[in-house]
């Protein structure tokens, strides 16, 4: 769980970070079994949020994978907001009345009237061309969701009011499916400033792929071959914090005040000091976040041409493991030297 300030989309830190081990499912396993079973990874979002406090400005938000009823009501339930990404065909109401005609989710959303549209930039895919100002239309309003007939979680009876918002792709290309995005929130939507609110809280969940990228690519999370658990998780644990420092690095120096912000802000001094007297032949504390971020990727093999794209995750990675041996030969002279 990346706890990311929801203005600037700046990683502010983990909030939590479960280590699971997948266990398949007997073939016989009747649902009652399955609700009682501990291991099962419909309880992962769950556990996650267990530790937040309720606090409506904090925002929950998940994709596809935490679209169960059990997750629904557990976050409707938890004093926060939520915006989760729905794809299970859910019976709904309109209103929270619960007074209307029943409905399938995907359906009753695109019935909703037009709240507003607005055009973006969509970058390539696996399957999916890259749009130029591609325009997309967003309805929303208030829901009401109905539990499962069939429960596979520990949940109530009672239906939620909820409120769901859709965004749609108006002009695919030919042959594509239009992008969409489903999305269920306990935030009132009425007016379309309301359902671009909740759309830009869904849109900052990337961040989070960010990260995982930077944990596999990055610092090589799954290339680790400790045979122990005990050994492996605390590695896992160390490189995750390197790969959250990493992401907040690479994201500043994209800012707009990276040639100003002071690199000390967001690092150690040590590491400050031990850069830039390689880069430069002597400490210079007064190094912008951008400056250090080149400096970091020259040392990783980087040539800083003009023509040259943004560093990547593994010139970062090689950059920062020499810096680390770098900065562990300076202290240590440094305790030599006060002994």
């Amino acid at each position: 769980m990346l706890a990311v300030d929801a203005a600037t989309r700046s990683v502010l830190g983990l909030a939590e970070q479960l280590l699971h081990c997948r266990v398949e499912a007997p073939a016989d396993e009747t649902l009652s079994q399955h609700r009682s079973r501990a291991t099962r990874e419909s309880l992962l979002w769950i556990k996650a949020a267990r530790h937040l406090p309720r606090q409506r400005r904090l925002v929950d938000v998940a994709d596809q994978g935490a679209d169960t009823f059990e997750f629904l009501e557990h976050e409707y339930l938890s004093g926060r907001t939520f915006v989760i990404r729905a794809y299970k065909p859910r019976k709904v109401q309109g209103g929270h009345d619960g007074s209307g005609p029943s409905y399938c989710l995907t359906d009753y959303a695109h019935g909703l009237p037009i709240l507003g549209r607005f055009g973006m930039d969509v970058q390539p895919q696996p399957g999916r061309a890259a749009r130029k100002d591609a325009e997309f239309v967003v309805r929303g309003g208030p829901v009401l969701v109905h539990p499962p007939h069939a429960k596979s979680g520990e949940h109530g009876d009672q239906p939620l009011p909820l409120y769901v918002v859709l965004v749609t792709e108006s002009y695919p290309p030919n042959k594509e499916q239009p992008i969409e995005w489903l999305l269920l929130t306990n935030e009132p939507v009425r007016w379309f400033q309301d359902a671009w609110r909740v759309t830009t809280w869904y849109e900052g969940r990337w961040v989070v792929e960010e990260y995982h990228k930077g944990q596999k690519t990055g610092v090589g999370v799954e290339q680790l071959q400790f045979m122990a658990t005990e050994r492996l998780q605390p590695a896992i644990a160390l490189l995750s914090a390197v790969a959250l420092t990493l992401l907040d690095l690479r994201d500043a120096s994209r800012r707009a005040d990276a040639q100003t912000r002071p690199a000390v802000s967001i690092l150690s001094r040590d590491y400050v000091a031990v850069l830039t007297a390689w880069r430069y032949g002597s400490p210079r504390f007064n190094l912008s976040v951008y400056d250090f971020y080149y400096a970091l990727a020259r040392l990783g093999g980087h040539q800083n041409r003009k023509h040259d794209k943004r560093p990547g995750w593994l010139v970062l990675w090689r950059g920062w493991m020499k810096l680390q041996a770098m900065l562990d030969g300076y202290l240590a002279a440094q305790r030599k030297r006060c002994g």
